[in-house]
């Protein structure tokens, strides 16, 4: 049993957990991602990581209450305990990996939408720790859904954290695209590398916007998994011509190479039975990952 240490409202039916996981929190990267079980009879969710502390054993998770599993997820409070958490799962962000030196050379965009917001926090931790610029831009649809904006400022800096909305009532008014256009052609502001976040067509239109400007462009695709093993085949994509799957060679993919429109096709056909019998018999062997062939 994993016990929850806490379990806070951030808005309406997005909460933040954390729970005490010591291998996970031990190993885990920004980039990777959970399964998580509330009972022995739940679904599995697959949910990104959203902060981890080593020292006391501790991972963070935020999640929201979109159906059946994750509102009974939601009802646990601290004190009580999840039945199974299983990671870090999927490949971690690329600059984990790579010459920190070279990393420190390059200066980062974080495009954070909704609940996006929670995958792109511990990137820019991680970064930020290691003396790396970083700009974060965080979108939402009112003041209202506004996550982790002070936790965002703690560790980027309130100069360097644009919020806007698409009502105008809080921060700029309008897309996450104006802001990215606004701060590299208006302000002129040099990144070397955008990190994007959040809805598939958020997603998608970040990295129609970025290629016209030259600036590569990472996208996180965990919004499409499921399974988060690659045995049922919901996280299927095209990424330069080749299928993937998000949850064993994610989440994060070249933003330009992924197939958005297909991506998004698939997904609303995966949602029915008939819908993923279909999907079965086109894609044949390649419906499944390497977990599931």
């Amino acid at each position: 049993m994993f016990e929850i240490l806490e379990a806070k409202l951030l808005a309406e039916k997005i909460y933040r957990m954390t729970v005490k996981a010591p291998n996970v929190a031990r190993s885990c990267e920004p980039g990777q991602f959970l399964i998580v079980r509330t009972d022995e009879k739940s679904e599995r969710i697959a949910l990104t990581i959203c902060d981890y502390d080593r020292e006391k054993g501790t991972v963070v998770i935020v999640l929201q209450a979109v159906g059946a599993s994750t509102m009974k997820m939601l009802s646990l409070k601290a004190g009580d305990s999840f039945a199974d958490v299983v990671g870090p799962l999927g490949r971690p962000s690329d600059f984990v990996s790579e010459d920190l030196e070279e990393v420190k050379k390059r200066r980062y965009l974080f495009v954070a939408g909704g609940l996006g917001t929670a995958p792109v926090y511990p990137q820019v931790k991680w970064l930020k720790e290691r003396g790396v610029d970083v700009d974060v831009i965080i979108g939402t649809k009112c003041h209202d859904t506004l996550i982790m904006e002070d936790e965002m400022i703690s560790v980027a800096g309130k100069e360097h954290v644009f919020i806007t909305t698409d009502d105008g009532s809080y921060g700029r008014s309008g897309m996450v695209t104006a802001v990215v256009e606004d701060l590299v052609k208006n302000e002129g502001r040099k990144y070397d590398i955008c990190v994007a976040i959040g809805p598939m067509i958020m997603m998608k239109f970040v990295c129609k916007l970025t290629k016209e400007l030259g600036l590569p462009t990472i996208v996180s695709m965990n919004p499409i998994m499921v399974d988060g093993t690659g045995m049922c085949g919901a996280c299927r994509l095209v990424v330069g011509g080749k299928v993937k799957f998000a949850c064993v060679d994610g989440p994060e993919f070249d933003g330009f190479e992924v197939d958005f429109d297909g991506a998004m096709k698939r997904m609303a056909l995966y949602k029915t039975e008939e819908g993923r019998k279909l999907l079965e018999l086109q894609e044949g062997n390649t419906h499944h990952g390497s977990c599931g062939a």
